[in-house]
């Protein structure tokens, strides 16, 4: 079973109120993802994903914090926060190392996750920063996980 690192814009997705074709599409995406595919796999998130979802200003929030409950929560170690920094300083990642996009991709790549799934394609599931990320986290010692948006990781197999 693949583990899964379920950043906070794939539950964001499934939650929200936009009604513009590509958030619909997203939407119906993230939905359909979570009802046919989510228990072939082992879901984990952080306590970022958590500290995110909670802002007072993120409509829909208790929705999108519900999800979250059938996912294991993966500790912020020294290790996490120490790559992130590394990856903000690297400029493979925006800041502040602390929270954001180089928290998610820390969490995931300290803990060997296999896949990182989100709808973040400018600063995570991007195939230009793929490249300049490999490199940086193999200097550090880790390999990095797919970073994939919910229709990249599909079984269709195990789903009908």
């Amino acid at each position: 079973m693949a583990k899964v690192y379920l950043e906070t814009s794939f539950f964001s997705a499934c939650v929200w109120n936009r009604r513009d074709p590509r958030s619909l599409a997203r939407q119906d995406e993230s939905r359909r993802w979570w009802v046919q595919q989510r228990r072939l796999h082992e879901l984990l998130i952080s306590e970022e994903v958590i500290r995110e979802l909670s802002d007072s200003t993120f409509r829909n929030r208790e929705d999108a914090l519900a999800l979250t409950a059938e996912a294991l929560q993966l500790p912020l170690t020294e290790d996490v926060l120490g790559l992130a920094r590394v990856l903000v300083r690297e400029r493979v990642m925006p800041g502040p190392a602390e929270q954001g996009d180089a928290m998610h991709v820390a969490i995931s790549v300290v803990h060997g996750i296999d896949y990182l799934l989100t709808w973040n394609v400018r600063h995570l599931a991007n195939p230009n920063k793929l490249a300049h990320l490999r490199i940086v986290c193999l200097r550090a010692g880790y390999f990095v996980p797919n970073l994939v948006t919910p229709e990249a990781l599909w079984n269709e197999e195990e789903s009908l």
